[in-house]
């Protein structure tokens, strides 16, 4: 009799399903799994033997075979342990023949036979229920699997007893309940900022519209602290994009205690991140920074002092919002519509272009650092700011009275108008300007006449190339959306135009 089990194969964010298929043979005593399975799965062997004998159960005297179907797929992780278990004890007779018909089974075993947590819930309970499948999974991803929906079956026991007594009807196991992650401290806030209001108000528009950020400026000028604060004006995930972020997050293991936040993602890897660390990758094809900060924000400081084919690796995604894994044994895709802020000095030591300031190396100094960020690059980044240093004086005032609270406000109205415009046009997939392209944004942003004389003498006049030209209208059009007006005016374009210009300090080292 051969005993089976449902479970699943992650490749990205879809599941593969895989059977677990388990048979007593005559022959050696011997426990083996097939199947291509790696060295976790192989593993699994002495955990689910010693795991049974916690409970009492043990192993016949027969060669025990289990084969993870479909048998050229890869096997990776630890959540193949609790499948394999049950196919087992379906194998044995503990375990009725059509239970495990109707769950997609995950979890890892303890040597106690209790059960331990795993990546991955969120998304095997959705793959569970499009498949018409109820889930078994540790407890302490059962609140993670539960946002799933109502409508599917979860069990989540804490050990294989728990799970075997309601299976008999001597025990019944409660529904998990999903729960929302409460804010454990608040976010800082832009009243503690003191000056730098031009790059307030670009962060503001950055917010509003989604648009790429990048702020040069020397030491001290607050680059990191504007950064810090930016989620504090982002309006929180909707619904939907809560369980798309989530659902990354849970597969690269940053899910806690299976409680979903409506907060924004907000990663800042430190610029010695590799290549995989920022794109994903490595033995299990995990999610990387970029697909970790999908609907959020992806900070990098000190830009040029990234790998620089770790920040070429950032192109394709910002047009496309997804980034590919592409090894010899899988191909991989993870959603990445991120935004991308980004700080750096003007040079090495920081300081060229401020006023009294001579450096020694001169201007080949300041070209060297900034070759470091390729033209292409530096194209696909909608706002460019400079920030001057802050001056001593600045530091007495009084704080500022307009706090996050206040641009947040101005922020989720912006956002309003552009989600209800793109709803209207039939595209309610697209949530901000920065994702419109083509013909719908020649459509939301076409600008009055005055506006298309000064954007085509200011195209001629700064050397826009063809992407520079859309994104001008990008933040153009959101900047119309802060001012509550449907019609982008030349006012709007103006100040586009002033933030694609490129800072003083690349000017001098060009």
């Amino acid at each position: 009799m051969v005993a089976r089990a449902h479970t699943l194969a992650f490749q990205g964010i879809a599941a593969q399903p895989v059977t677990v298929q388990a048979q007593f043979l005559s022959g050696l005593v011997q426990f083996h799994v097939v199947g291509l399975a790696d060295k976790a799965v192989a593993e699994s062997r002495e955990r689910v033997r010693a795991a049974l004998h916690a409970i009492g159960l043990a192993l016949p005297g027969k060669r025990l075979v289990v084969n993870l179907s479909p048998a050229d797929l890869p096997k990776e992780g630890s959540h193949y342990d609790l499948p394999i278990a049950l196919a087992v004890l379906q194998a044995l007779g503990v375990l009725p023949g059509d239970f495990l018909d109707r769950y997609m089974v995950m979890g890892e075993l303890a040597l106690d036979g209790s059960l331990l947590p795993v990546s991955g819930a969120l998304p095997a309970a959705m793959a569970a229920h499009g498949r018409g499948l109820g889930l078994i999974c540790p407890r302490a991803s059962g609140p993670e699997a539960a946002w799933a929906g109502e409508e599917v079956d979860i069990l989540a026991p804490e050990n294989l007893i728990q799970l075997i007594n309601h299976v008999k009807g001597s025990q019944v196991l409660s529904r998990p309940v999903a729960h929302l992650a409460s804010p454990r401290e608040l976010l800082p806030d832009l009243a503690d900022i003191k000056g730098q209001e031009a790059a307030k108000r670009a962060l503001e528009v950055a917010a509003a519209g989604g648009h790429h950020l990048l702020m040069v400026g020397p030491p001290g000028a607050g680059k990191s602290m504007l950064a810090q604060r930016l989620p504090s004006i982002l309006p929180p995930l909707s619904a939907r994009e809560m369980l798309e972020a989530s659902m990354i997050a849970s597969l690269g293991g940053e899910l806690r205690d299976g409680q979903l936040s409506q907060r924004r993602p907000f990663r800042a890897p430190h610029h010695s991140a590799s290549m995989p660390a920022l794109v994903g990758g490595g033995l299990r094809a995990k999610p990387g920074e970029m697909a970790l900060a999908h609907h959020g924000v992806l900070f990098l400081d000190e830009l040029p002092e990234f790998q620089p084919r770790v920040l070429e690796a950032l192109r394709q995604p910002m047009e496309t919002g997804e980034t590919v894994v592409a090894r010899a044994n899988y191909h991989i895709t993870y959603p990445a519509r991120f935004q991308l802020i980004a700080a750096m000095n003007p040079c090495k030591c920081g300081l060229a272009g401020e006023p009294g300031h001579v450096c020694r190396a001169g201007p080949r100094c300041a070209a060297d650092y900034q070759q470091r960020i390729s033209g292409p690059l530096l194209d696909r980044m909608d706002i460019q700011i400079e920030l001057a240093a802050v001056k001593a004086a600045d530091l007495t005032l009084p704080p500022p009275q307009e706090k996050s609270a206040h641009v947040a406000a101005r922020v989720a109205l912006a956002r309003a108008r552009q989600a209800e415009r793109f709803a209207a046009l039939g595209l309610p997939h697209l949530r901000t300007n920065a994702e419109a392209d083509g013909t719908v944004l020649e459509e939301i942003a076409r600008p009055d006449a005055a506006g298309l004389a000064m954007i085509r003498q200011a195209a001629e006049t700064m050397g826009l190339s063809a992407r520079g030209y859309h994104r001008v209208l990008r933040v153009a059009r959101t900047l119309a959306d802060l001012d509550a007006t449907e019609g982008v005016a030349r006012v709007h374009l103006a100040e586009a135009l002033s933030y694609r210009q490129k800072p003083a300090a690349f000017r001098s080292a060009a």
